[in-house]
């Protein structure tokens, strides 16, 4: 018989990971990173970052677009940092069935990047 997780623990873990992103003083930021490494986007999250999970699922608040972009290049991944720079996590940049998805994965200095939604999940098994 396989693992699997109740509801009832699924959002209990959901809530304990995604509730990281709100340490330190101020909101969390989404920051999304080029393959090499280079940091093209950093957006300002609301605080506190996700609502309660249900399902196994936290969703999001409100992202604030960065309407500076910090450099040229495609979106690979993002990180998602607490106020005081400590990585909470890191999943996969794309514009369908990626951990966050974008309408574009060009991302252009100055320009503005914007999220609609983010949600993270933790599985039943």
């Amino acid at each position: 018989m396989a693992l699997t997780l109740a509801t009832d623990t699924r959002n209990a873990a959901c809530d304990a990971i995604v509730d990281l992103a709100d340490a330190g003083a101020g909101a969390a930021h989404l920051k999304i990173y080029d393959s090499g490494d280079v940091l093209l986007a950093d957006l300002t999250m609301t605080d506190p970052a996700f609502g309660a999970a249900a399902a196994g699922v936290a969703t999001a608040a409100a992202i604030a677009d960065d309407t500076s972009a910090n450099a040229t290049g495609t979106a690979d991944y993002f990180t998602i940092e607490d106020s005081d720079s400590n990585e909470v996590l890191r999943g996969s940049c794309g514009t369908s069935g990626a951990d966050l998805n974008l309408n574009t994965l060009s991302i252009v200095a100055g320009g503005t990047v914007s999220v609609s939604s983010l949600t993270i999940t933790v599985p039943a098994s």
